[in-house]
């Protein structure tokens, strides 16, 4: 007997002959053990009458009805209940056909004479099974995309606000900086007015006192100043071309070449890729890199600064590295924040915002900057593009 409580398998039988019909419906009753419910259609207009009803879960298929016959038959059906299991059980044993049934669709191609109830259960189970996964499967697709959709549209969305965040801060930083000029120039005014004015008239202290408010004015004129370009950086487009660093690089060199006056600079520039950038761009950068190189290597009777180019994993990494005064790491995710500075201002003048802007000119050139340092032993400043160039394996230095 068949286990209690097991839904019967509702089968449809197209067949038009009535002993083929009562031979499949003894051999499926062999085994007894799944219960059925047996449907039968003997025409290729009741198949179709019959599947509109519902409720079937697999069909056995004679290819020979007095209304259709051969891989019409199939095709009609198939088309009507794509997702239906159909085994193909008919007479015909032609290779061809069951070549052709297999590949638009049907589950297997069974010849009548040459089955017995255990092959034909065999073959309804798999049948049943592999139409599940394949249901499973669309379904399991289905949620994916799903959630795939649902996730880009978050991503999106956050990316929109993130963006107009960003744009509001930068509209922010760019408004107070310029609003601060005013006052800062009648400060700055006003102050050497007193100085020219009554100056003489002063004690040392208050002289002093004097010259500190304007060290204090033109120090924050600075401030603003950097806090503006760095709000203007944001909203400015990346232009990029193919540009070569190391022209790049002797340039920016030659430029900050009154910066050391008459110290001892050894400087190691390695060959170095053409990559595609916003050349202007990247001058700020090596600008900054560079001019923070030989500031923090000031207390050496010999400065050493190098610039290299590094290349692994088909990424190039642009070094610029020095025998300075370093830092200790524990800080190092401080040293890329607006007014974040790991020196005094009485040893190492600044206003905390060059590596701010070193860091947003790389983003927006889709890579990444990172910093490697150790107390008196100087720092190596690293960064990659998104866009590389031909990268020599010569280390900085």
């Amino acid at each position: 007997m068949a286990p209690a409580g097991l839904v019967p398998i509702e089968i449809l039988l197209v067949e038009d002959n009535a002993g083929d019909v009562r031979l499949v419906q003894e051999m499926l009753s062999e085994t007894g053990a799944v219960p059925f419910a047996l449907a039968i259609a003997n025409s290729l207009e009741a198949t179709l009458a019959r599947l509109r009803a519902g409720g079937i879960d697999v069909l056995l298929l004679d290819l020979g009805l007095p209304d259709s016959h051969g891989v019409n038959t199939f095709t009609s059906v198939h088309a009507q209940t794509p997702t239906l299991p159909i085994i193909v059980l008919t007479g015909v044993c032609d290779p061809s056909i069951a070549l052709t049934v297999v590949q638009q669709g049907a589950q297997d191609f069974l010849v009548k004479g040459q089955v017995d109830g255990n092959l034909i259960w065999r073959t309804i189970r798999y049948a049943m099974e592999r139409q599940r996964g394949r249901r499973e499967l669309v379904l399991s697709e289905t949620r994916v995309r799903q959630l795939n959709e649902s996730l880009e549209r978050r991503v999106a969305d956050r990316t929109a606000a993130l963006a107009a965040a960003n744009r509001e801060l930068e509209t922010f930083t760019y408004s107070v900086s310029h609003d601060l000029r005013a006052p800062l120039r009648q400060i700055d005014g006003f102050s050497r007015i007193l100085v020219e004015h009554a100056g003489p008239a002063l004690d040392s202290k208050s002289q002093h006192y004097l010259r500190r408010i304007q060290e204090g004015t033109q120090h924050m004129g600075r401030l603003v100043d950097d806090l503006l370009n760095l709000a203007q950086l944001g909203r400015q487009d990346v232009h990029t071309r193919a540009t070569p660093l190391d022209t790049l690089v002797n340039d920016t060199v030659s430029e900050l070449r009154a910066d050391w006056g008459d110290r001892k600079i050894q400087w190691a520039i390695g060959a170095l890729p053409t990559v595609e950038c916003d050349p202007g761009l990247l001058k700020i950068v090596f600008t900054n890199l560079l001019s923070n190189a030989i500031k923090y290597t000031r207390p050496r009777e010999v400065a050493k600064i190098a610039v290299g180019c590094t290349g692994s994993n088909g990424r190039c990494t642009i070094a610029v590295q020095d025998n300075g005064v370093g830092f200790n790491m524990k800080y190092a995710d401080k040293l890329f924040g607006v007014f974040q500075r790991l020196h005094r201002a009485d040893q190492f003048e600044g206003s905390g915002v060059g590596l701010a802007t070193v860091q947003r000119i790389i983003h927006k050139h889709g890579g990444e900057i990172w910093a490697e340092a150790e107390p008196d032993h100087g720092a190596t400043f690293s960064f990659t593009l998104a866009h590389q160039g031909d990268c020599t394996t010569a280390e900085p230095g």
